[in-house]
């Protein structure tokens, strides 16, 4: 959530990551093989310039499905890539918020709506002990998220898990690093966190136990993405 409290410091290093093939590469199936492009089947609701926006080398997918562009509500669901057959879905639609004023594609600091477009996700923490992350934990007490939200709801809590969505973040790093490669004008601190049941500034926020069993199933090996906005501009 943008405006967190977080140190100068971080406790994580940066690994290297391979580079992903060019979005326009021939998909490739088994040894090598071509796939017959009538065999793959696609993400519901995505449109031709979103699903090239999905590097190849990604696995795993966490789709959220605002519900306006100015709305706060969104659904989200886990998608993962068979090389065979194509995205077949691991959960079933879960109900989330994200920013009070919807969505753009040209986020700025505190213009309270969620970044549209495709990120990765690397990097887990939170005020809890790991549940079980296959992602890099940082358990940490600074994870605090003190005050009220739009709707008078406490906050408290919002942060015992939470996924650094890397949008102007340097990945490979605690979700609580204060790095903007962007500048800080773009906004940062966007992540996946416990739900508060109210919208959000710029996060996308789900219930706990969903949170718990998102940070068990993303995996590091999958290279997973979020693919985030609208229902209609995810349509593009």
């Amino acid at each position: 959530m943008e405006g967190f409290r977080a140190r100068g410091e971080t406790r994580y290093g940066r690994p290297e990551r391979p580079q992903d093939p060019p979005n326009g590469a021939a998909a490739r199936g088994v040894a090598g093989a071509p796939v017959e492009a009538s065999l793959i089947r696609e993400i519901p609701g995505l449109g031709p310039v979103t699903r090239a926006e999905i590097p190849l080398s990604a696995r795993q997918a966490l789709v959220v499905t605002g519900e306006g562009r100015n709305s706060p509500r969104s659904g989200v669901a886990l998608y993962e890539r068979n090389a065979d057959t194509g995205w077949q879905p691991v959960t079933n639609r879960w109900p989330a918020h994200n920013a009070l004023r919807g969505w753009t594609r040209n986020h700025r600091a505190s213009d309270l709506r969620s970044p549209i477009g495709v990120f990765t996700l690397g990097d887990a923490g939170g005020r809890l002990p790991d549940p079980g992350s296959r992602l890099p934990y940082d358990e940490d007490s600074d994870f605090e998220a003190p005050g009220t939200g739009f709707l008078g709801e406490p906050l408290e809590g919002s942060f015992d898990y939470v996924v650094a969505i890397d949008y102007n973040r340097t990945p490979g790093t605690t979700p609580l690093d204060k790095e903007r490669p962007l500048g800080h004008g773009k906004g940062g601190g966007v992540w996946i966190h416990v739900d508060h049941k109210g919208p959000t500034q710029a996060c996308v926020s789900l219930s706990r136990t969903h949170m718990v069993e998102l940070l068990r199933l993303l995996d590091p090996a999958k290279r997973p993405v979020i693919v985030m906005g609208d229902a209609l501009a995810l349509r593009d």
